[in-house]
């Protein structure tokens, strides 16, 4: 243990049994490129003892087959955090993330690197897989069958199981979630699932008509009403959707001038054309929707308090894509299905890149999974989609629960000192007491203790 201290400059006698409690395996590598201490994980993930990795450097490690390629490599080359795919020498898929450390004057002193074996993700995979495609041999009510929507998740199953509900009660319906969650198809799922499916669709970007604009699109105009008009006047969206439904995408863009209005189709059933004395009767359904907080624009007076009311009178939530990973799998399917269509192609993607596409965060929700799959249809060039052909944004911001989270400007003792906190942050929930704790982490129960304050932590219960 000493002779392990020397070469890494700190005192490893608590941390060095800390970091061979993790899974993950653990490589520190100095500037050069030279193996200076790996953990027992990295020992059982690269079938090697430590004492024949010490010392040596990358090059030699490659051509012994123990990692290739290797991390450090293209972290010393490329001076930031890297991600890649690599087999040990029994052919195990293994992700890793090299990490750069820099020291005070910004040269690169150390490469901490985290390897995980991802065999087990590709069964689970395949599990998955198996199980979708039995889930396909069964029959399901027609009303599921749109390609747009995938309910396997209970949350989504929740939405769909209201909208269907709903589809057949004539009122105002506020769809709230994330930009990209998919509430424009919820809203087309209620008007063709409802009485006025035989009549128009409207959709109305409320964000997207320029202000000067949006109220004779809304409304239409008289003939002469302004400059440029047309010289029969213009019907606008809403006697368009006559009988049908008129849903109002990014609702809180309104402007305020144009909500009062608004809130008067809603009461009134009517409208009035821009330059027109004329009110004209209109029956339609209205649905709106928002990523925004509709109830804090109210407070903010940006949003009509009796506008929100109205609108809100029936709330369907739809959950993020990060809430429902049922859902991504499937959704990967089809959209690989309907792109093949698109582009006459025949592409299918392994499960090791299923799972890290499972293992992803997903901010731009189902509308981001849309576009990557598109993304990777047309550039990937082999017929099976692989690891290697995912951004490398996925896999920077593809993070599993315990997984260290190390900053890049780090120096080597910041560096220990923070897997240290985490990994002692993620025993505390385990683990009712700094006994247990302690057991768990081959240490002794006065040293967690004396690490947890170190840190700030504390446990509930110091026995």
């Amino acid at each position: 243990m000493k002779d392990i201290a020397n070469i890494i400059g700190l005192d490893l006698e608590d941390i060095a049994p800390i970091l061979d409690s993790i899974g993950d395996g653990i490589f520190i590598d100095d500037a050069n490129g030279y193996a200076i201490w790996i953990n027992r994980a990295a020992e059982e993930l690269y079938r090697i003892k430590r004492e024949e990795v010490i010392g040596k450097h990358y090059s030699y490690l490659e051509a012994k087959g123990v990692f290739v390629p290797s991390v450090a490599k293209k972290v010393i080359d490329k001076r930031k955090k890297v991600s890649i795919l690599h087999q040990n020498r029994d052919g195990t898929q293994l992700l890793t993330t090299g990490n750069p450390i820099f020291d005070s004057d910004g040269k690169l002193s150390k490469i901490i690197t985290t390897s995980h074996d991802i065999t087990e993700l590709a069964e689970l995979q395949n599990k998955l897989e198996n199980m979708q495609s039995a889930l396909k041999d069964l029959k399901f009510n027609d009303r599921y069958q749109f390609d747009d929507i995938i309910c396997n998740s209970p949350a989504m199953y929740n939405v769909i199981k209201m909208a269907e509900r709903l589809a057949l009660v004539d009122t105002t319906i506020l769809i709230t979630g994330e930009s990209g969650s998919g509430k424009g198809v919820i809203a087309n799922f209620l008007h063709k699932n409802g009485n006025r499916r035989d009549y128009p669709f409207v959709k109305i970007n409320c964000g997207a008509i320029p202000d000067n604009l949006i109220e004779s699109e809304l409304f239409g105009y008289e003939s002469g009403a302004f400059t440029g008009s047309k010289r029969e006047g213009k019907k606008g969206l809403f006697e368009v959707a006559n009988k049908g439904t008129v849903f109002l995408d990014e609702i809180s863009e309104l402007p305020l001038n144009l909500q009062v209005k608004i809130l008067q189709v809603i009461q009134e059933k009517e409208i009035k054309r821009v330059g027109g004395l004329e009110r004209i009767p209109v029956d339609v359904r209205i649905i709106s929707a928002t990523n925004k907080d509709l109830s804090a624009m109210v407070r903010q007076g940006s949003f009509r308090e009796d506008l929100y009311y109205r609108l809100n009178v029936v709330p369907i939530v739809i959950p993020p894509l990060r809430d429902r990973p049922e859902d991504i799998i499937p959704m990967i399917r089809m959209f690989l299905q309907r792109n093949n269509r698109k582009f006459n192609e025949a592409k299918t993607m392994d499960a090791a890149a299923m799972s890290i596409l499972l293992s992803y965060s997903w901010p731009g929700n189902v509308r981001e999974l849309e576009n990557l799959i598109e993304r990777l249809v047309i550039t990937t060039k082999n017929k099976k989609i692989r690891p290697d052909n995912l951004p490398g944004y996925i896999f920077e911001c593809t993070r599993r629960p315990g997984e260290l989270n190390i900053a890049q400007n780090a120096t080597l003792r910041e560096a220990l000192d923070e897997a240290e906190k985490q990994i002692l942050s993620n025993s505390l929930e385990k683990f009712k007491t700094t006994r247990e704790i302690a057991k768990a982490l081959g240490i002794s129960q006065p040293t967690v203790v004396r690490k947890l304050a170190k840190h700030g932590l504390s446990s509930s219960n110091g026995e």
